[in-house]
């Protein structure tokens, strides 16, 4: 088991040290379920009442906490909580699953395919027709990669996820479990004679580097050229992304939401979970679609926008406001 002094875990965060712990540390955890051996992290005042029912032996705060940590108990105060205790994690990550060979006798490789250095490869992964992996790349077991993707350095792809022919995934990104990259868009047009025809799907999908994409969230080729993720985009568990749909960089997508085909996301764009965006919209950079929201028309740079339909942040909250007003003036009627 790993453990560290408390004086050793501020080697790595320099924040600065508050009381102090003869505790030895051996592991992270919330607040309210530490014990004695582990340390804790405080990133907003309006937490600083938890501390004391906490059994942590430490926690990193940000600066302005006030309270004291108190008897054999100590704080790391750093300007940022959240991104100190990032590193923290790290220092106690658990190894990942191992690999007794680079290359597992099981999986399937087309001889025309290019490997490249310190690649990795489990078992029951099919590596198809002109397939580039980058150097370093880890692609877990049971991995489909069609023909003539490209897959790039230090990439890690884990089990389940199938990418499709001729798509391109960046360097240094990550592709949790059953993840989809490629898939038909969603293109079918009614005609008299044989009912729904399918529109085929001949484009691709391009992923910039250090993009994540949660497990089981699909990413669908387009339906012309491209549907593209630029650098940094971070996408969360369950979220759809539609054909032709392009993201700028830094976009932040949380578990449940969706764009219809076709959307223009900005740079550092945030969408709320279970948020849906309608084809063909546009949204500026910094915009942030607030959780469960409905958008139908394009949002410039900036704006926060909230409900369904969503409008104006303000104005939504307005709106409710007023509602709420009714609803309490007819209760009393």
């Amino acid at each position: 088991m790993k453990s560290y002094t408390i004086q050793e875990i501020n080697e790595i965060l320099n924040g600065d040290i508050i009381g102090n712990t003869t505790q030895e540390i051996t592991a992270p955890e919330q607040l309210e379920l530490a014990t004695s051996s582990e340390i804790s992290f405080i990133g907003n005042k309006k937490y600083e009442k938890l501390w004391l029912t906490s059994n942590a032996c430490a926690a990193v705060v940000n600066e302005d906490i006030a309270i004291e940590p108190g008897e054999n108990r100590a704080f790391i105060k750093v300007k940022n909580a959240d991104l100190a205790m990032s590193q923290v994690l790290e220092l106690f990550a658990p190894p990942t699953p191992l690999f007794t060979v680079d290359i597992h006798p099981n999986a399937m490789i087309d001889p025309t395919s290019t490997i490249g250095n310190g690649a990795r490869i489990g078992a029951g992964s099919y590596i198809g027709p002109q397939v580039v992996i980058g150097h370093h790349a880890t692609i877990y077991p049971n991995v489909t990669i069609l023909d003539e993707c490209t897959i790039g350095e230090n990439t890690v792809i884990w089990s389940g996820t199938v990418i499709r022919e001729r798509c391109h995934i960046g360097n240094d990104c990550i592709l949790h479990p059953n993840a989809t990259i490629g898939a038909d868009g969603f293109g079918f047009r009614p005609d008299p004679q044989r009912g729904l025809v399918k529109i085929p799907q001949i484009g691709n999908v391009i992923i910039g580097n250090n993009v994540e994409i949660g497990a089981n969230s699909c990413v669908d080729r387009g339906k012309f050229s491209s549907t593209i993720l630029g650098d940094g985009c971070k996408i969360d568990n369950l979220v759809q992304i539609g054909h032709n749909s392009k993201l700028g960089k830094y976009c932040i997508m949380a578990g449940n939401s969706g764009l219809a085909g076709s959307v223009t996301l900005g740079n550092g764009v945030i969408i709320g979970g279970s948020a849906s965006i309608k084809d063909h919209v546009t949204i500026g950079d910094g915009a942030i679609v607030g959780a469960g929201s409905g958008v139908t028309g394009d949002i410039p740079a900036g704006k926060t926008m909230l409900g369904y339909p969503a409008v104006e942040a303000r104005d939504a909250l307005k709106q409710w406001a007023i509602l709420k007003r009714l609803v309490n003036e007819s209760k009393h009627k």
